[in-house]
């Protein structure tokens, strides 16, 4: 009979359970933060000889993580910069002109991820219809592109107006910045998040482009560390949304999995919460660097399209990423 084993990376633990019939076993070791796959193979090799199994036996890897999260609270992201339109370099400051608190004359606002001196702008404009009315300025792109590798940057977000509707420039400006940095990272809003509202859009691009270079790093790493000891079962990362997604599309869009390992936690929860028909509960996950508190109805977590991360202050929405 095969084995199924999940592994959650926090901040602090690394916790891996191993499912072999009636049997779960479970493990728990530190979090080596400047290599997390350490952590998760120590931890898999206890469990596996704790159960008697061998790597082979594996069937399937569920891995939940909040090092996204953690990367962005602690910005110990990469040196990230942003290619957007003309006219709108100061969107990740000026955000949505909300306030957390009306009232305080000395209001703190999050420092964007991306700094003012590696924002940088480029002649074109879409329209909300998808139509081009200002064509992509090409010897723009290369200056900028230019002016970026004097930066020393390692991760570029490139965020046009407009792109949910046509991400023609996007594409375009990408492939530019390919030819002239070879091997740079980029994230393009289109397929970040091809949504409507220039900020969050914006945002969610430059909070994917700065923990995008360490996050494809490890999980290509633990991945390939998986098949040398003879795990050849798939593995497959957690979502934010509950969901699940391939390695390939993690080390892409990692910003999806922000909420990762709290989303396992909520799951689990309401499943606890179905099987002893409670309707209304409350899940709490507490963790070294972050707690999460989960509203559960009928067996369903609740869910919000939108996400902030690193709240300048304490519970006040619209203070944070």
């Amino acid at each position: 009979m095969s084995v199924r084993v999940g592994i959650d990376i926090g901040g602090t633990f690394t916790d891996i359970v191993l499912e072999d019939g009636e049997r779960r076993l479970t493990a728990k070791v530190l979090t080596r933060p400047d290599a997390p796959d350490e952590g998760a193979m120590d931890a898999l090799h206890r469990v596996l000889g704790d159960a008697g199994r061998a790597p082979e036996d594996v069937s399937l890897l569920v891995h939940g993580t909040t090092l996204a999260t953690n990367a962005l609270i602690e910005r110990k992201g990469a040196v990230t910069a942003l290619l957007t339109t003309e006219g709108f370099r100061d969107t990740l400051e000026i955000g949505t002109e909300g306030r957390p608190d009306q009232y305080d004359i000395n209001i703190v606002k999050p420092e964007p991820l991306v700094p003012r001196r590696r924002r940088r702008t480029v002649s074109e404009r879409m329209t909300a219809a998808g139509t081009v009315l200002v064509p992509l300025d090409e010897a723009a792109v290369v200056a900028a592109a230019q002016k970026l590798q004097a930066m020393g940057v390692e991760s570029l977000a490139i965020g046009f107006l407009h792109a949910y509707a046509n991400s023609a420039h996007e594409e375009r400006a990408a492939e530019i910045v390919a030819q002239a940095l070879p091997g740079l990272s980029i994230s393009l809003s289109s397929a970040v998040s091809p949504e409507f509202r220039e900020y969050e859009r914006i945002s969610t691009t430059a909070a994917n482009a700065y923990v995008r270079p360490q996050m494809a790093s490890y999980l290509t790493r633990f991945e390939a560390r998986l098949r040398d000891v003879g795990v050849t079962a798939p593995l497959l990362l957690m979502l934010s949304s509950g969901g699940l997604t391939s390695v390939a599309t993690a080390a892409e869009f990692p910003i999806r999995l922000v909420e990762s390992g709290p989303a396992g936690g909520a799951i689990f929860a309401a499943t606890i919460a179905g099987s002893n028909a409670a309707e209304k509960v409350i899940s709490f996950d507490m963790g070294g660097t972050t707690a999460k508190l989960t509203l559960i109805d009928k067996a369903t977590p609740q869910t919000a399209r939108t996400f902030e991360v690193a709240r300048v202050y304490r519970f006040k929405k619209g203070s944070g990423l």
